[in-house]
């Protein structure tokens, strides 16, 4: 019999799936890794079990514990699911610009839900990450996740995600596009490319009122380019430790109205029933069109999956509401 232990062995191990109608006027092969097919529904599964087990390993997750985060929702999903396998509480904080859906589905799995002002300085008081932080310092017996600065996030990309791409192209990815918040996924992938071919390109894509571009190519952390935004888990006001600049060859940003319509044109053109996220990453890729050739085999990483965004980016009044259809 196949079957596994629990709902943390379904994780990982995701397909790579052909894009064709968008990507009809690009040169190369452009491949999507699915990664709505992990329980959570998102990417992030992979690094909230990691983190969890190796907060287990090493003390400060103990039995009967609280894990506290601040979480855009996907982080929390993930490390939700592990923590009713594992038997912990979860309190995790979230900004009200996250869509109702997200705050609705970790409700849905037993989490204690906060929610915090998206237009406020990171170190203010009121904002998500401090917020979590004060909880992880108040609560008894707690864990503070941390994922933006936490290592394990970016080694569970570097032990699993990259590995599978790797495997999954026969070694012939030439380049790894994808939507960057906390940075563990595009570094812990990224490295685990470079390391096997150090020609692979790695290109995050950012968005407008996030500071990673410009960081990125002038060492400046620029103030004056903050400001709130709608596109959802890519994107920071911060420099993460989990964002290794080093590995990465290039941004490109999108904005928010470009990242809503290519996620409807991701199910309506490719069947592909996807995050805000994606939509940002797929628009990242028709951007960076110059940069491939016809012998080109370019991933893209979905993130997450539509049914987070029902009441946002798939609800038409909303989306004429933006401005960002007639």
């Amino acid at each position: 019999m196949d079957y596994a232990e629990n709902i943390l062995g379904t994780i990982g191990n995701t397909p790579l799936v052909k894009l064709n109608k968008l990507t009809a006027d690009l040169p190369c092969l452009v491949l999507s890794k699915y990664e709505t097919f992990n329980p959570g529904n998102s990417v992030k599964d992979r690094m909230a079990l990691k983190m969890i087990e190796d907060a287990e390993a090493d003390g400060r997750l103990k039995p009967g514990g609280t894990i506290i985060e601040g979480t855009s929702g996907n982080t929390g999903m993930g490390l939700a699911l592990a923590a009713i396998v594992k038997g912990y509480k979860c309190v995790f904080v979230i900004s009200d610009k996250q869509s109702k859906e997200k705050m609705d589905i970790l409700r849905a799995v037993g989490a204690e839900v906060v929610v915090c002002p998206t237009d406020v300085e990171p170190d203010d008081p009121r904002s998500y990450y401090s917020v979590s932080k004060r909880l992880g310092e108040e609560t008894p017996n707690s864990w503070y996740v941390n994922q933006y600065d936490n290592p394990s996030n970016a080694t569970a990309h570097y032990e699993s995600t990259g590995p599978e791409i790797w495997k999954q192209t026969d070694g012939k990815v030439t380049h790894f596009i994808v939507g960057v918040g906390t940075g563990g996924t595009i570094s812990g992938v990224g490295k685990y490319l470079k390391e096997q071919n150090p020609n692979v390109k790695v290109w995050g894509v950012d968005t407008y009122g996030s500071v990673f571009k410009k960081y990125h190519e002038t060492g400046v952390f620029d103030e004056n380019e903050i400001y709130p935004y709608v596109t959802e888990g890519i994107g920071e006001d911060i420099l993460p430790e989990n964002v290794d600049f080093s590995i990465i060859d290039g941004f490109t940003k999108v904005t928010d109205k470009d990242a809503a319509v290519y996620t409807q044109l991701l199910a309506k053109e490719e069947g592909m029933f996807l995050g805000n996220s994606a939509g940002a990453a797929i628009k990242g890729v028709l951007q960076l069109k110059e940069h491939f050739t016809k012998d080109d085999v370019v991933v893209v990483l979905f993130h997450d999956h539509g049914s987070r965004y029902v009441g946002k980016m798939f609800n038409n009044d909303w989306m004429r509401e933006m401005g960002y259809i007639e």
